[in-house]
């Protein structure tokens, strides 16, 4: 398992209520073609939905960033938005969301948990690809959250494309969330799920130094990019962002999720505490398998 809770979507229709954004064809300036990812998504749409049950210290260390720099109730422009665990909540807080994702799979289940609490009319659902968001003509989100594409664009312009399409929606002084997966924080998931994986050097050396699988390996699958600590912040800076901060959302406990699942009331308070405080310790930020960029679109 390389992050086993990504979903993939088999588009045969987009249901109504929800924009479809992707063309037929790869536009001039995107480079690589993720219909396998889409097809993955699409796959298991519930899938993606469970995963933060079971890892539920990103869930919960993402939410006080978000709590922490968020502007008050706004527009927010979420790009992976998947089936909606992030969509929801800011919805219940007022604000108004624009929810883009590759795969129509998980956006009608986006729908469905939307229109179940009755806030369908505080959500744009758009089915569009991250490094082309013609669809989403709007340019003063207060914030874009981008959690998730960036770790399935393994090419590094495209990378970039979905930064400047992100970048080009945001207000002046607008916040980016950006989620990332660290190249050295997926190796405890790695030799608890997969030990085999090891004697694949070929796969073991790629990862190492070019943070993904070898160009001929077979598509299919959980196929991303996993980054290195020291291009995340040039990265965003390089697309006009002033760098707020860096953290690593799941600080300190490698692969084992569940030793803070079963935590209750105030032991899971406290220690959460605690790992929000180290969570920017910069000799442990890339132990952690999500990372956690915050960034300011800086005023023209």
């Amino acid at each position: 398992m390389i992050d086993d809770g990504i979903d993939d979507g088999i588009d045969d229709g987009i249901d109504d209520g929800i924009d479809d954004g992707i063309d037929d064809g790869i536009d001039d300036g995107i480079i690589d073609d993720v219909s396998d990812i889409a097809f993955y998504y699409n796959s298991d749409p519930g899938r993606e939905h469970e995963r933060l049950e079971r890892h539920q210290l990103e869930h919960d260390l993402t939410w006080r960033y978000l709590d922490t720099y968020l502007p008050p109730p706004g527009s927010i422009l979420e790009i992976g938005a998947g089936t909606g665990r992030y969509t929801l909540e800011l919805a219940k807080r007022g604000y108004r969301l624009t929810a883009v994702d590759l795969s129509a799979a998980l956006l009608e289940e986006c729908r469905k948990n939307i229109e179940s609490v009755g806030l369908e009319r505080q959500v744009r659902l758009v089915v569009a690809d991250a490094r082309d968001l013609s669809e989403v003509t709007e340019k003063d989100f207060d914030a874009v959250l981008l959690m998730g594409p960036l770790y399935h664009l393994i090419e590094e312009a495209d990378r970039k494309a979905a930064l400047k399409e992100a970048y080009d929606r945001l207000r002046d002084g607008g916040v980016i969330f950006s989620a990332l997966i660290s190249r050295f924080g997926i190796m405890g998931d790695l030799m608890k799920d997969i030990p085999g994986w090891i004697e694949d050097q070929a796969e073991v050396r790629s990862l190492l130094g070019r943070g993904k699988r070898p160009d001929d390996a077979p598509r299919g699958g959980f196929r991303g990019y996993f980054v290195h600590i020291s291009e995340i912040a040039p990265l965003h800076e390089a697309a006009g962002f002033e760098t707020l901060m860096l953290a690593g959302i799941e600080p300190a406990i490698s692969a084992d999720d569940e030793s803070y699942n079963k935590l209750q009331v105030k032991q899971r308070q406290l220690w959460l505490d605690l790992l929000f405080e180290i969570s920017t310790e910069g000799s442990i930020l890339g132990a952690s398998r999500h990372l956690l960029y915050i960034g300011r679109k800086r005023s023209t």
